[in-house]
């Protein structure tokens, strides 16, 4: 396996990964939905000997068993670890360097999905802010 890379968004945090990938998960769940602010947030299984920090990471526990690692500099979510999962990080995969190189195997906690999503391939799609946001005074 080649070796993957990340980073948050300052670049305060960054990580390398040289092992396999246990897990490709996209999750649904409501927890992950409130912690990343995003309606489901997509993921690597990576086994933690080959998963090496450079950079300060402060770690929350989200609930019992379960942490979150994030950059205190700029608040990016690196990733999830569990005590269900006790040889797995799940990092999170905006954080790849090669973004486009994720591929994502499954979908978890499907009946905590939002709904909106499904419609986004019927909203016009622009590659900057065209129009002011509704309500704006521009």
């Amino acid at each position: 396996m080649a070796e993957q890379s990340g980073r948050c968004l300052c670049g305060a945090v960054r990580w390398r990964y040289d092992g396999p990938h246990l897990r490709n998960l996209i999750c649904h769940c409501e927890s992950c939905q409130r912690a990343t602010s995003a309606p489901f947030t997509a993921f690597v299984g990576m086994d933690p000997a080959h998963l090496h920090w450079q950079g300060e990471v402060t770690h929350f526990e989200s609930s019992p068993g379960n942490w979150r690692g994030f950059c205190p500099a700029c608040g990016t979510r690196l990733y999830y670890r569990s005590r269900h999962w006790p040889d797995e990080v799940h990092v999170h995969a905006a954080t790849l360097d090669d973004r486009d190189a994720y591929r994502p195997d499954a979908q978890v906690l499907c009946a905590e999905r939002m709904g909106w999503p499904d419609h986004m391939h019927e909203l016009p799609c622009h590659d900057g802010f065209g129009q002011p946001p509704a309500g704006s005074q521009r």
